[in-house]
């Protein structure tokens, strides 16, 4: 078994596995459905350089792994490190939408709307004691 198919699951990502890891197929999968998704990276070593993406844009950074019980697509979208929204997706096409979409300039309302797996991240201010 090689390492890609090991550190998947050939039983939850197959269609992972042949592309070499997450962020290849994310790459294949915008492509084939013309989406800009902006450039793709993973980790360099380990596990994670076949189970986890990122999306890198002005607006913020979309970051994705897997799950690894069940086949879905955790996405969280962050800005100056804090996550502004985030959902899990059950297919690869739905994660590569979200991402053009933020890149797009889409608002985190819209996004919600539009993707009602992804869930707004509520913030609270703090109190600050006067």
């Amino acid at each position: 078994m090689s390492d890609v198919s090991a550190a998947l699951g050939v039983r939850l990502y197959p269609d992972l596995v042949e592309p070499g890891g997450l962020a290849p197929a994310l790459v294949a999968t915008a492509a084939a459905h013309q989406l800009d998704v902006g450039a793709v990276s993973a980790p360099e070593q380990g596990r994670s350089r076949f189970t986890c993406a990122e999306m890198t844009s002005p607006r913020g950074v979309v970051c994705v792994s897997l799950g690894s019980q069940a086949r879905y697509f955790m996405i969280d979208l962050r800005v100056d490190g804090d996550v502004q929204a985030r959902g899990d997706a059950t297919d690869l096409l739905q994660v590569a939408q979200v991402a053009a979409a933020w890149r797009a300039g889409i608002t985190l309302a819209e996004l919600t709307a539009r993707y009602p797996f992804m869930e707004e991240m509520r913030r609270h201010p703090v109190a600050h004691a006067g």
